[in-house]
């Protein structure tokens, strides 16, 4: 099923490392994801934005989340339980984007029901791949559900 809606996709990134903003904005709009990334770098910063708290009161409902793990102040694991505990956004899909390659954050974010988890790579070449590789497998193959909370 094909993203069809005209409205751009809502995408949350949760990334402390500024280096790899930078390289996920680039890598959207090279690859030409109609979309507005909003980012936050903490996982307080994270539930306030998705909860529409205090300075988020007027954030987009997410399409799509982009979670590192390792964030400070409160952890993605910590953030990942938390969404998908929560009936208001348990059903926003959320991509673990982490460089952990540890067998158990890969089974622990499973088993805390993340939609997939994908070890971020290092260049640019590569990122932009993987960013393309989300972009048709979200938006153009998996039928997301509708925005907003149910």
């Amino acid at each position: 099923m094909t993203y069809t809606n005209s409205r751009p996709v809502e995408i949350l990134l949760v990334e402390d490392n500024p280096g790899d903003v930078v390289l996920a904005q680039e890598a959207f709009a090279e690859n030409k994801v109609s979309n507005n990334l909003s980012v936050v770098g903490d996982g307080e910063k994270a539930m306030r934005f998705l909860r529409k708290e205090g300075e988020y009161a007027d954030a987009p409902h997410p399409d799509l989340i982009l979670l590192d793990l390792n964030l400070p102040r409160k952890d993605g694991r910590e953030v990942l339980e938390e969404v998908k505990s929560d009936d208001a956004l348990k059903a926003i899909p959320v991509v673990v984007l982490t460089t952990s390659k540890a067998d158990e954050d890969i089974l622990r974010s499973y088993n805390l029901h993340a939609n997939c988890y994908v070890t971020k790579p290092l260049d640019f070449e590569q990122f932009r791949k993987v960013v393309q590789t989300i972009k048709t497998f979200w938006f153009t193959i998996v039928q997301l559900p509708p925005n907003g909370p149910t």
